[in-house]
C-alpha cells in the first residue's frame, strides 16, 4: 500500500490493486474517510490510522458509489456515520446481496481470510441533490450526484481545504466507465466542468490513480473524459473506431481498457444509436 500524506490534514492510501484510493481528511471538527478497501492488511493500516488520529471527533465513511470494491471496507469502522447517495439507502435486498456475494467471491477467489465481514452499509446520511451539505462545526461537505459510472455516484468537495473526492470519475489512468448510461455521463462532466469554474479545488482524489493539486491537470482530465465521450459517440454513429482505439492507447493499462470498453459497448451503442435516430 502506497500512502501519500499530502497535508496535516489529507493522507490518501492507494492499494496495490487497481490503484484504487481510500481517502482520510481530518478537520478540526470531524474524521472524514472515503471508500476505505482493498486487502484486509491495507484496511487494518487505515484503522489504525483513524484511531490514532479521531480523539473523540465524529467519524464520517462516504461511500462515493455503491461498486462492492468501494464498500469493501465498511464493518472495519463499526459506529461510523455513513454517507450515500439515497439510492444506498432505499436499494432491494437482493441488489445488497450481489454486492455481499461479490465482496465473499473477491476474498475466496484469491485464498483470503478477512477479519471483515461482508456487510452492505447501513446509511445514515442520504444524499439527494446537488448542493447538499453535511455541516459539522466550520467543515461542510457539499455533495454534487453523479450518475453516468453508476447510476449511484457522488462527487464530494470538503470546505475549507479545498478537496474534491471525485469517486471513480477524472482518472489518469481509466478511460470512463460507463456501467449507468452515456448521457448520465456526459452531463457529469459537464457539472464537473462547472465545478472547477466554480470552487477551484486545491486537491483532485479520484478513486483511482493519481491525486493531483495541479489546476491545469484537474482541466486536463475533464478535457480527456470529454474527448473519450465524443469519440466513442462518433466511432458509433460513424462506424468509425480508429480515433477511439488510438485514444485508448494514451492509458498505462490499454488491454484493461478495451476489455472493459467491451462490457458496456452494447448497451451505449444502443442508447446513443436509439437517441441519433430520434433526431
Amino acid at each position: 500500500m502506497k500512502i501519500q500524506q499530502l497535508t496535516e490534514n489529507l493522507t490518501v492510501f492507494q492499494s496495490e490493486l487497481y490503484q484504487t484510493n481510500s481517502t482520510l481528511v481530518q478537520t478540526n471538527d470531524l474524521i472524514l474517510l472515503v471508500d476505505p478497501t482493498w486487502l484486509p492488511d491495507e484496511i487494518k493500516t487505515i484503522q489504525v490510522e483513524v484511531n490514532r488520529i479521531q480523539q473523540g471527533k465524529p467519524l464520517y465513511l462516504l461511500f462515493t458509489h455503491s461498486d462492492f470494491d468501494h464498500i469493501l471496507g465498511y464493518s472495519a469502522f463499526p459506529g461510523a456515520k455513513t454517507i450515500s447517495h439515497h439510492f444506498l439507502q432505499h436499494c432491494s435486498e437482493e441488489y445488497k446481496q450481489d454486492k455481499k456475494y461479490k465482496i465473499v467471491d473477491f476474498y475466496e477467489k484469491y485464498y483470503i481470510k478477512s477479519p471483515f465481514s461482508a456487510e452492505f452499509p447501513h446509511i445514515d446520511y442520504a444524499i439527494q441533490e446537488d448542493n447538499q451539505t453535511i455541516q459539522v462545526g466550520e467543515t461542510t461537505l457539499r455533495f454534487f450526484l453523479a450518475p453516468g459510472h453508476t447510476e449511484d455516484g457522488l462527487f464530494c468537495l470538503i470546505d475549507p481545504l479545498g478537496i474534491w473526492v471525485a469517486g471513480d470519475y477524472l482518472s489518469d489512468i481509466e478511460m470512463p466507465f460507463i456501467f449507468d448510461t452515456y448521457q448520465s455521463y456526459v452531463h457529469t462532466m459537464e457539472k464537473a466542468e462547472q465545478l472547477y469554474v466554480d470552487y477551484r479545488m486545491n486537491w483532485l482524489i479520484p478513486g483511482h490513480g493519481s491525486v493531483t493539486d495541479d489546476q491545469t491537470e484537474m482541466k486536463r482530465r475533464i478535457h480527456i473524459s470529454k474527448t473519450y465521450l465524443a469519440l466513442l459517440r462518433q466511432a458509433i454513429i460513424d462506424d468509425k473506431w480508429d480515433e477511439l482505439n488510438q485514444e485508448l492507447k494514451r492509458y498505462p493499462f490499454p488491454k484493461l481498457m478495451k476489455e472493459t470498453q467491451s462490457h458496456f459497448l452494447e448497451k451505449v451503442t444502443t442508447e446513443i444509436r436509439t437517441q441519433n435516430d430520434s433526431k
